[in-house]
């Protein structure tokens, strides 16, 4: 489905008859323009994400090497805790054993 020369010529005499022949260089400028300050915008947006990967880049190379140079924090041993002895529960006497 491509465009023949008829085509062409046919779209090319409608935008005379619409815009005129004054107005058509004015069109052109503007699209022109209008193509120029994306192909800005586009280089600033990407300037922006390159500086924001390299940050990031940058920051977690430092994180990374933080963690290997801290030294690694062991829990101080303590000495086991005494026990208190336990209670021993008075043994009750049987009235079998008392009799005897």
């Amino acid at each position: 489905m491509s465009l023949g020369i008829t085509e062409i010529v046919l779209i090319l005499v409608v935008v005379l008859l619409i815009f005129g022949g004054n107005k058509i260089p004015e069109v052109a400028r503007g699209i022109g323009k209008a193509e120029a300050e994306y192909k800005k915008a586009k280089a600033v947006v990407e300037n922006e994400v390159s500086e924001l990967k390299n940050a990031v880049k940058k920051e977690s190379v430092k994180t990374q090497s933080a963690k290997k140079a801290a030294p690694k924090k062991t829990a101080a041993k303590k000495a086991p805790a005494k026990k208190a002895p336990a209670k021993k529960a008075p043994q009750k006497k049987t009235a079998s054993k008392a009799k005897k």
